[in-house]
């Protein structure tokens, strides 16, 4: 008899042993009973006989649904780091780390899946016959070389197309079992067009190319602009062409579509796609083609970075600095570390990309642990945004835009270019108020006020999503004269429609994007020029490439200047920064305008007058004089409860616990930035020390007294090791 060790799906902080007949593999899914229940857990090791308490209770493992390891070696030692680091239940790390349907307990085997092969009839004809239908011709010349998964030819080439070469009988459909070839991509990869690097890109390709084979961490630092995609593109063709696989991390699924395009064109070769719009069953084909070795490119979002690879070559983490890269519940983990910890095991190198790297990202360049790779010009001769600040104050103001910047905007229509107006709210307003008693309408679940969102006709809550109709009276004084305070994207738009009557227009938020391909549809009617006018929120500013916009229009920032999280700065600092790099990206000058009524602030004034390298070594000066991350390691411990204090209770006995190991600074418990969500208040613990080991010991030796906190089974309560956002 065997005791196997079990990582199961289930939020405790601990293995289970089982019994089974013989020892299994490390990685290999079984099925044991848990409770009532009966869970798919994954087998990481085995332990002696007499290691094990209480052997006559153990239960026997029910079904073992592997003949082989799923979960590799070098992707079980991350795991195990994981869980370690981010002290989470190790069964919920190694589910997360697996496809959907492998975590169901699903074979991981290849699967029937719906081909386009040609018929005996499309054999016998040639691809002549379809002169006049150009997209049913190039889906016929691409099914004489190869099938085609049925999905990707509508893809491709369009779902009219496909049905009409099935309607004339030329191809058919067909049920079948995919065969995966090892370095499959071999045999399609062709070098396409490619510029001449300038020096700057030549001396940062040569250095990632002598990086081959070993580990080594870059930070490539390069304004908007300045090719950044195109090192990857050259820093990575000779690893294609040796038959090793990259995996590139994107933070949007916005960004994924003009990212695999530009790759496809570059190499002629097929690239795996994951992230959240990506149907559960196409992830797994994604998963088990990488793992087959037969995908040399591989993209995707946060969760890409558990992809197995057969022959990795390289990792690649484009515009680093961005939130989205960090979990923000369940296993927070942050992909771009995860990244670092998978690249050295691999012994591969990891590319870090960004025109606004994240201040840990920059400190651990400037301080020689990560090569630093700077480009610091624009590529192909274009000039850089020229920054300005906009004085709003005591300037008539039309739907949130100053007079000023009104005719800056119109210089730029006149002359036919295209004008990107951020806006930091999406909705009409953020808020809805009685004109007469000055009572807001709240969302009561979490004591903010409701957007207005015109459109819909409805209220929303941004931080519980809540819905309600709007209303007609003032709950408190029944006076109908209810008004809108603010500005967001509805409004805006609406506005813009009448002061520029004839213009054509377009709003990008998450209200306007929803659906597949929407936002790629969206952004190439942009760049095809059928819009003058955008209006959007963050989700413009993410490295896409407008080379017809010459204006960027920033409104009310003034906000990010006077919030309590220390890291608003930064995030202010990237986000202006980043949206200036959509300006003037081609032949013609870009401007970009900040509209303030705060125009002397020092942040402001750094940032258009010395540029984001300036501020970001400067605000790394100031971290270190308060005494601040990265020069200090850092973890929050958060509980929320309906009754607050059952939630400050739990995180005062907390700091009670911790107060015993001395060498811990602790602050708190406060309120978090959004005391209230859901229902819900919300307070954090924040501990932190200048190094890692101590306080992740103190943490070790801590958790076992929290869970046992008369509070800890009343409250909702996390940690998050090395958090980024204290809201």
């Amino acid at each position: 008899m065997a005791f196997i060790q079990v990582a199961v799906p289930a939020p405790l902080r601990q293995l289970f042993t089982y019994t089974h007949i013989a020892s299994l593999d490390k990685g290999v899914r079984v099925m044991v009973p848990f409770g009532p229940r009966k869970l798919v857990g994954v087998v990481v090791g085995t332990v002696q006989e007499a290691h094990v308490e209480n052997v006559e209770k153990l239960k026997p493992i029910e079904d073992v649904i592997d003949d082989k390891p799923i979960i590799d070696d070098v992707l079980l030692k991350m795991a195990q780091w994981l869980w370690q680091y981010y002290h989470h239940a190790p069964g919920e790390v190694l589910h997360a780390m697996l496809p959907v349907l492998l975590r169901k307990g699903e074979s991981p085997d290849p699967t029937a899946q719906e081909m386009l092969v040609l018929s005996e009839q499309g054999r016998a004809e040639s691809a002549d016959t379809l002169s006049r239908a150009p997209k049913q011709k190039a889906c016929f010349e691409a099914l004489l070389k190869s099938q085609l998964h049925a999905s990707q030819a509508r893809k491709l080439y369009g779902a009219p197309a496909v049905k009409a070469l099935i309607d004339k009988g030329m191809v058919t459909l067909a049920a079948m079992v995919p065969t995966f070839i090892e370095h499959g991509w071999l045999s399609t990869l062709h070098i396409g067009e490619k510029p001449v690097p300038d020096t700057e890109q030549s001396v940062a390709i040569a250095a990632l190319n002598r990086q081959h084979g070993s580990f080594a961490v870059s930070l490539l630092e390069g304004v908007t602009g300045s090719g950044k995609t195109e090192v990857y593109l050259q820093a990575i063709e000779p690893l294609l062409k040796e038959g090793k696989q990259v995996l590139i991390l994107v933070p949007e699924i916005g960004l994924t579509p003009q990212t695999v395009a530009r790759f496809e064109k570059r190499f002629g070769i097929e690239v795996g796609v994951l992230h959240s719009q990506v149907p559960d069953k196409a992830r797994l084909h994604v998963w088990q083609r990488a793992r087959a070795g037969e995908l040399g490119i591989i993209i995707g979002t946060r969760s890409a970075i558990f992809t197995p690879l057969k022959h990795p070559g390289m990792i690649i983490v484009d515009e680093e600095h961005d939130e989205s890269f960090k979990q923000q519940d369940g296993l927070r983990y942050h992909a771009r570390d995860l990244a670092a910890m998978r690249a050295k095991q691999h012994n591969i190198p990891l590319l870090l990309g960004s025109a606004t790297p994240a201040l840990e990202t920059l400190n651990n360049a400037l301080s020689n642990r990560y090569a630093h790779l700077q480009l610091t010009k624009r590529a192909g001769g274009a000039s850089s945004t020229h920054q300005h600040v906009l004085d709003a104050r005591d300037q008539p103001i039309h739907y949130g835009i100053s007079q000023g910047l009104l005719t800056i905007m119109r210089q730029h229509i006149t002359t036919g270019n295209q004008v990107l107006v951020f806006v930091n709210r999406r909705g009409y307003a953020p808020a809805m108020l009685c004109h007469h008693c000055g009572e807001t309408v709240m969302c009561k679940r979490c004591d903010r006020p409701y957007t207005v969102h015109k459109a819909q006709n409805r209220l929303q809550c941004h931080h519980c999503s809540s819905t309600r109709a709007m209303p007609n009276n003032c709950e408190a004084c029944h006076s109908s004269e209810l008004v809108t305070a603010g500005t967001g994207t509805e409004q805006v738009e609406q506005g813009l429609a009448s002061l520029f009557p004839g213009v054509k227009q377009v709003r990008i938020d998450s209200d306007t994007v929803r659906g597949k391909d929407k936002l790629h549809q969206t952004l190439d009617a942009i760049n095809k020029r059928e819009y003058q006018l955008l209006i959007g929120t963050q989700i413009l500013s993410k490295g896409h490439h407008f080379p017809h916009v010459t204006l960027v229009a920033v409104l009310d920032c003034d906000g990010a200047l006077f919030s309590a999280d220390f890291r608003a700065p930064e995030k202010l600092a990237q986000l202006v920064t980043q949206l200036a790099g959509r300006a003037g990206r081609a032949s013609k000058p870009g401007e970009m305008w900040l509209q303030t009524h705060n125009p002397q602030h020092p942040l402001l004034q750094d940032l258009v007058h010395n540029g984001y390298g300036h501020f970001a070594r400067h605000a790394l000066m100031e971290r270190k004089a308060a005494r601040l991350p990265p020069f200090i390691s850092q973890f929050v411990i958060r509980a929320e409860a309906t009754d607050s204090a059952l939630a400050y209770r739990f995180l005062q006995d907390s700091k009670a616990i911790f107060s015993q190991q001395h060498a811990i600074e602790m602050n708190g418990p406060f309120p978090c930035l959004i005391e209230k969500r859901q229902g819900r208040f919300r307070f954090m613990l924040v501990c932190s020390h200048e190094k890692r080991a101590p306080l992740h010991s103190a943490l070790r030796l801590a958790l076992p007294f929290l869970q046992a906190l008369p509070q800890a089974t009343k409250v909702r309560w996390s940690v998050d090791i090395d958090p980024t956002d204290f809201s």
